[in-house]
Order: structure tokens, then sequence, then C-alpha cells
């Protein structure tokens, strides 16, 4: 097997476009259960709405790019309004519900044949990412090499714009959790009680953490968009908000940089099995006889296996603090 070709694509995906959008993912939902204690079932329904915010500005409105990232951003913050207003202040599990079933209905809503001249239903939206590549200071057509870790022009701008995004992101999380307002926010997480007998508002400070996790969700299928310069709905399943859920267990909840080295992980171990596996099970003789869907689930399982020892003999993630885990999400 060509393990130095395994170790070639993998290192790809820890620092490609796809662990960028997890990382944005993520970083909304440590400020949802990591810092506020919020069950956010539903993150893919933000990044839903910021990329088709984007699409449906720019391809059926004719409208520039930017007027369509504002306009994708301010859709999952007043999504964030809508869900809050009537879940925040009851249990953790009736906003878990809200916010999965609200990201399903409108995956399925922006995929029907009612909505296919502002969607474009299943076959979604594209060619809207042009202004976005034409600032791009890379040949979309090159094949870049680092150490024989290749990016194509277009991928390597993304990355640049993507990880830089990332750095401010976490950069705002570390100034926000080491102000006042993050101080109060821990407070609502560990105990709303105590935190309303020191007369906070707790409502507030639990719909402002879920507008602005959301915002950065949306923030998150902005970049997907541009990067991939398409939209599907299919795309935007509720797996993909797990997927960014495994990637903060594996970083760390309530960590600054957590969220980020989880998902770098997440698609990092993800793609070491897939490659050897693929490997393995081609040729007239394979080592493995396997299928490609058998490989596809494989990978899945094997990632999932590690995520539960993970859990059982660090529970607070690699870089967590197991104080911030013992507790119960509000």
């Amino acid at each position: 097997m060509d393990i130095i070709g395994a170790l070639q694509v993998s290192l790809a995906q820890l620092v490609g476009p796809s662990a960028i959008f997890y990382a944005l993912l993520a970083i909304g939902l440590n400020l949802h259960f990591g810092y506020a204690g919020l069950l956010n079932f539903g993150q893919i329904g933000f990044a839903l709405l910021g990329g088709y915010g984007v699409g449906i500005m720019t391809i059926t409105y004719q409208q520039p790019l930017w007027l369509g990232i504002i306009v994708g951003l301010a859709a999952a913050g007043l999504l964030a309004l809508v869900l809050g207003i009537p879940t925040l202040r009851l249990r953790a599990d009736y906003l878990a519900i809200v916010t999965i079933a609200a990201s399903e209905i409108l995956r399925l809503v922006f995929r029907s044949t009612a909505s296919d001249g502002v969607t474009g239903s299943t076959n979604g939206l594209f060619g809207f990412a042009d202004p976005f590549t034409r600032l791009s200071p890379f040949d979309s057509a090159k094949q870049y090499d680092f150490v024989g870790v290749k990016f194509y022009g277009d991928d390597l701008w993304a990355m640049v714009v993507g990880w830089s995004l990332v750095l401010v992101l976490c950069g705002l999380v570390y100034l926000l959790t080491h102000s006042p307002w993050g101080r109060v926010l821990k407070a609502v997480r560990e105990d709303e009680d105590a935190a309303r007998s020191l007369g906070k508002n707790v409502f507030v400070y639990k719909m402002q953490a879920l507008v602005l996790g959301g915002m950065i969700g949306g923030l998150g299928g902005v970049f997907n968009a541009l990067q991939t310069k398409s939209i599907n709905p299919d795309f935007y399943s509720t797996a993909q908000t797990f997927f960014a859920f495994g990637a903060l267990i594996l970083g760390g909840a309530a960590t600054v940089f957590g969220p980020v080295v989880g998902a770098m992980l997440f698609w990092f171990l993800l793609s070491i099995p897939d490659v050897l596996l693929r490997q393995a099970a081609a040729g007239p003789d394979p080592l493995i006889p396997m299928t490609e869907q058998q490989v596809g689930a494989t990978r899945f399982v094997l990632l999932g296996i590690l995520i539960a020892v993970l859990m059982i003999f660090r529970p607070q993630g690699l870089l967590g603090n197991k104080r911030e885990v013992q507790l119960d999400a509000k």
C-alpha cells in the first residue's frame, strides 16, 4: 500500500476547504453548546441560509455578491431569533428538537419544485462565485505543490480566505469569552437560577449566543458556497451538524481553538482509512474484498469508535478542560 500517498491526501484534508467549513460550523456550535450550554442540532440550517443568501441574491435577483453575503448572514441571525424566542425559556431538549426540525424543513422547502424559480430546486444554484474567484492571486488552472500536498489555485485562494476567517473568529471568541459578557454566559450555562439571582437576564444572554453562533454557521455556508461555486440543497443534511459536533468533541468544547483542531483532525482521521481501504480493495485480487459503498461506511464506523474511546478516556476532548464539560446543558 502507498502509505506516503495516503498521508499526502490526508494532509490535504487536514488543512483543506472541508476542514475550514466544519471549523466554522463548530466555532458557532462552541458558542452555543460549549459556552452557553445550548443544544443546537440544526447548525447546518444556518449554513443553508448563508449559502442560499449568496446564491439567490446574485443569481435569482442579480444583486452584487457582497449584498448576498450580508443577506445570508442576516437570514441566519433571523432564523436564530425565530427559533430562540419560543424555546430559550424552556428546557434544552426543546431547542434541540426545534433546531433539527427547522433545518430539515428548510432543506425540503429549498429543494421542492415549488421553489424552483428562486432556489433552483434539486439542481441548486451555480455561477455566482466569479467575483470571488477574480480576486484570487493564484492561477485557477495551476496545481500548487507543498511537500507533495497539491492544491488547485481556486482551492488555495479559498483556503487563504477561509483560514483568515477562522483566525479572526477565534480571536473574537477569545475576546468575548474573556469579557464580562463571556463570564456571565458561563454562569448561565452552569446555573441559570444563580445568574438570575444576580440580576442577569438569562434569556437575553442565551439569545445573543444563539444569534452569534448561528451567524457564524451562516458564514460557514457562505464560505462553502464560494469555495464549491455551487449550492445544492441535498448537501445540507442533518448529518453535517453531527459531523461538526464530532469535530467539537474531538477538539474540546468551551475552548478557543478546540473546534478548529477538532475539524482538522476529523477530516484527517476520516481520510486516512478511506485512502488505505480503497487501496486495499482495488485491483483484480484485492487484499480486502470491499465495495466503494462499504469503504465509505467503514471509515465513519472507525472514526465513530475513536470518538467513543475518546469520550471514555478524555471526555473534555484534546484541548478541553474536564471541569467545563461537567454540566447540564440548559
